[in-house]
């Protein structure tokens, strides 16, 4: 959702400022940081970077400093108060009116704050998305109603609001227009998208994939993140018929023990999540599945933590975001008792990962040999003359081949396992 957030923050920019992107701080009019408060040390990561570029104010008073992001609608005027070079302040449903605040800071002299929640204004307002790549993020849905106790989200971004069925077609129809072959679906809590149609009638997230299976050009979906609460019987069904639906699943459970899961207030048991797990593998035996963890949660016992590891031999994921428990401020956890000591949440998180690292390594040593269908998505970050692209399970492949195969769908066999990638040969076509 950052990275979306950050790509539609240039575009309005452009759209409106007739801005270029540089990749040097030096060089920028306007330079904004877009943040994330989930963990605390991105937080505090802010007011650091801040610093670093405080100094290129005095060279230039005419730069715009801007913070936008989870960490500007938590801490508000508390940014300017710490920082009051900074120009202007946005939250996450306030990016479209980042233009007006540079043009009132320019007007006023003073520092603009706006981190309001208008409900769907913020897409009424964004230009359409210009993409450089063939596969694109598309939010379908923003915030979140779940008010997990650990959860900072809900008071940043508002509660969950779903954007109209037709507007979200009309943009991936642009989208294929442009070139896009592969779309994610993006929300904070993706699978609770229930938006309204032109007859004011609701569509849920699986008719959704299935209108949006139906557009030309669009070859892959995907979408990040669900929630175990909203993976019912036809999201399930979703993957038994929509083709175009990748071979790869994120449905974080962040806890393998009931007692924990009902203090974060998860709403679902470790069996209810399990069974979501067979029966997605029931109808797609080779499906990846990925999660997160949060180890260290307030009154996490040994026993506690065992049952996740427990969850995680039994379910075998193949990939995974894990970390320790921080406490985010206004969450009801903050105030919870029991905290964790850091060393023992040091010691299970190594634990935990060591074990899921295993499942991965495993899942990634059976695709040795195999044959699989990747969407080349550009040239080898190492840039040795190499390209890349994904498989439908979410494994990133590298392999020679010409750059003008980017864009294209190409079948690959898997001929060596590292540990972040794969290797590949490419099995060129026979001419006819």
């Amino acid at each position: 959702m950052n990275v979306y957030d950050s790509d539609r923050i240039i575009d309005v920019l452009k759209d409106d400022n007739f801005v270029e992107t540089t990749s040097r701080p030096d060089d920028a009019d306007i330079i904004i940081f877009n943040t994330c408060s989930v963990r605390e040390k991105a937080q505090e990561k802010v007011f650091s970077d801040l610093g670093r570029v405080r100094h290129l104010k005095s060279l230039n008073p005419e730069l715009i400093i801007g913070v936008g992001g989870c960490v500007a609608s938590q801490e508000g005027p508390e940014i300017i108060r710490r920082a009051p070079y900074v120009d202007v302040v946005f939250g996450p449903q306030t990016l479209h009116r980042l233009p007006k605040l540079i043009y009132q800071n320019r007007l006023t002299g003073k520092s603009q704050i706006d981190i309001s929640f208008p409900e769907i204004e913020k897409f009424d307002k964004l230009p359409m998305p210009t993409p450089e790549k063939c596969t694109a993020f598309v939010s379908v849905m923003e915030g979140c109603s779940k008010y997990c106790s650990f959860c900072v989200v809900p008071y940043t971004r508002g509660e969950e609001i779903s954007r109209p069925f037709e507007e979200v077609l009309i943009e991936l129809a642009g989208l294929s227009k442009q070139g896009v072959k592969e779309v994610t679906f993006l929300g904070q809590n993706v699978n609770a998208y229930n938006g309204l149609d032109q007859n004011k009638k609701l569509i849920n997230f699986p008719r959704l994939l299935d209108f949006s299976a139906s557009i030309p050009g669009i070859d892959r979906i995907r979408f990040t993140t669900s929630h175990p609460k909203e993976f019912g019987p036809e999201l399930i069904t979703a993957f038994e018929k929509i083709d175009k639906l990748v071979d790869h699943v994120h449905l974080p459970v962040q806890s393998g023990s009931d007692q924990i899961l009902r203090l974060m207030k998860r709403g679902y048991s470790c069996d209810e999540y399990e069974l979501i797990i067979k029966k997605l593998r029931k109808v797609r035996p080779n499906i990846s599945i990925g999660s997160d963890f949060i180890v260290g949660f307030p009154g996490e016992t040994d026993h506690d933590f065992q049952c996740t590891l427990a969850l995680i031999e039994k379910v075998k994921f193949d990939t995974s975001f894990s970390f320790m428990y921080s406490p985010r401020p206004g969450t009801p956890a903050s105030d919870l008792p029991n905290q964790i000591p850091v060393e023992v949440k040091k010691s299970r998180l190594q634990a935990l990962q060591n074990a899921l690292n295993r499942y991965r390594n495993e899942k990634s040593m059976a695709m040795l040999n195999t044959v699989e269908e990747v969407l080349v998505e550009g040239s080898s970050v190492k840039g040795n003359g190499e390209i890349f692209g994904r498989t439908s399970n979410n494994r990133v492949v590298n392999f020679s081949g010409p750059s003008s195969l980017i864009g294209t769908m190409e079948k690959v066999r898997i001929t060596k396992i590292l540990s972040n990638s794969l290797r590949a040969t490419r099995l060129v076509k026979n001419a006819a």
